[in-house]
């Protein structure tokens, strides 16, 4: 079967399309799955470049969408031709994380999805959604769960609210669609006219351009009342999060989610505390919180935002157009 792994380290030049042998037959609790899609996360790009160092050969892409072809003894919860979509800790079922590391994730501390079919216990994947395609079932793993934390588990959001996304990435287009599903009022911001306009289309209630207005919290503030947002879905980092101290409301919720700025740098303490934020870090989601999130999207019509699919071998192109910041949503891969 063909497949991608990492060969030396550093830079995306090191991804190689390869062959290698079929997994084996699944043993007792294992699940057989033919992939079909993957999607790509900063995550996974860090991985690539060599910034996250990773086992030489390692298959990359932590997300994987596809059908159960064979079972093994024991194995209740799916059935051969069942649509699955796999979980980026697949070792944390339920409740509180316990661990800070990515050892077990898939794409990071054992091998990916960047290939056709893979054999792993039962319980790293969950059912997707019913009406979704595979392309749309990979997207939930790293963005949409860790949205849909960020909001309901870790919020927790509630009908009437206002939500803050920054970006029109993955993880922010996924918060501002469960937002809305779940009856919230939405800002976006973006430096781009045209993916603001985009996000309206979305059900975006209002749009700041940051490099028009680049004390933007101000905007934030004008457009609330001078209240501030409930929640702040936080995905720059250092650069980002002063402004989205001052945009949240006091008391409000700001969810830590990227590093796109970088990975440090200071925090103005004396905002955090006289506006006396919770400032919630976060890193995905457990199974359990997967298979809810799964349940809600069964009840209701969302479906992802894609904005361009690339097919296995042109990963490297795929990684270089997710480098170039000209995409809306999620970047897929057809495998």
């Amino acid at each position: 079967m063909r497949a991608i792994r990492l060969k030396g380290s550093g830079g995306l030049e090191r991804l190689t399309v390869v062959e290698m042998e079929e997994p084996g037959a699944p043993q007792e609790g294992e699940i057989l799955v033919r992939l079909h899609a993957s999607s790509l996360n900063y995550h996974d790009y860090l991985v690539a470049l060599g910034t996250i160092p990773t086992a030489d050969g390692l298959i990359p892409l932590s997300d994987g969408a596809g059908i159960v072809e064979r079972i093994g003894e024991g194995v209740s919860e799916f059935a051969v031709g069942d649509h699955v979509v796999s979980c980026f800790f697949p070792e944390w079922q339920n409740g509180e994380a316990t661990s800070s590391g990515f050892a077990k994730t898939p794409g990071d501390g054992v091998d990916g999805y960047a290939r056709e079919r893979v054999v792993r216990p039962a319980n790293w994947f969950t059912r997707a959604p019913r009406n979704y395609s595979h392309t749309e079932a990979a997207t939930l793993t790293t963005a949409g769960l860790t949205a849909w934390r960020a909001l309901v588990n870790d919020g927790p959001l509630k009908a009437g609210e206002t939500v803050l996304t920054l970006g029109t990435g993955g993880v922010s287009m996924f918060a501002l669609q469960f937002a809305k599903m779940m009856g919230a009022l939405t800002i976006v911001t973006s430096s781009s006219d045209e993916k603001l306009a985009h996000a309206r289309a979305l059900g975006a209630d209002h749009t700041i351009n940051y490099k028009q207005h680049p004390n933007w919290a101000d905007q934030v503030l004008d457009r609330t009342g001078g209240r501030g947002v409930d929640h702040v879905i936080e995905v720059g980092g250092p650069d980002t999060l002063p402004q989205s101290i001052s945009a949240c409301r006091i008391g409000g919720h700001i969810a830590l989610i990227g590093v796109l700025t970088g990975f440090s740098g200071p925090i103005p303490t004396v905002a955090l505390l006289t506006r006396q934020v919770r400032l919630q870090g976060l890193t995905v989601g457990n199974r359990q919180q997967q298979i809810e999130m799964i349940r809600a999207l069964d009840a209701n019509d969302m479906t992802p935002v894609i904005d361009k699919t690339f097919p296995l071998q042109d990963l490297i192109e795929a990684f270089r157009y997710e480098a170039s910041g000209a995409h809306f949503g999620k970047i897929c891969i057809e495998v």
